[in-house]
């Protein structure tokens, strides 16, 4: 996997919303996943705009950090904006994820390994809108 492959998961991932509580890292497996209630971008023919859960998963990572974040408050939700990749020394470096608000979490890896698996049936997003960044 590479950076444009991440750029495809970003893609697929943009405006999910999650409680900061869905957010574990297994420091002893290098794990790092997320529950995420996704917008499913990928469907436009759609009746009404859906969303899905989703997990998504990083592996080879060796440590997190956050700004922006409170991860204690554990009923903060999170709206998730981008997924990128900066190589620090091939093929190492930071996955970063982009929250809004200004949050951010940072993840350093080894490599870039990510997997986005839906775990649900898509369901009508609550809001009935399709995400809008006043664009």
């Amino acid at each position: 996997m590479d950076a444009d492959d991440l750029s495809v998961i970003s893609a697929l991932v943009q405006d999910s919303v999650l409680p900061a509580a869905e957010m574990k890292f297994d420091r002893g497996a290098g794990r790092f996943a997320l529950l995420l209630n996704r917008f499913r971008w990928e469907d436009k023919s759609a009746p009404r705009p859906e969303r899905v859960q989703s997990v998504l998963a990083f592996e080879t990572v060796r440590a997190v950090s956050s700004q922006g974040i409170d991860r204690s408050d554990k009923d903060t939700v999170l709206s998730l904006l981008s997924v990128e990749f900066t190589e620090t020394e091939a093929p190492s470096g930071h996955i970063t994820l982009h929250f809004a608000g200004d949050g951010a979490l940072r993840l350093t890896v080894e490599a870039i390994e990510a997997n986005l698996r839906d775990v649900t049936r898509p369901y009508y997003a609550p809001s009935g809108k399709v995400p809008d960044h006043g664009a």
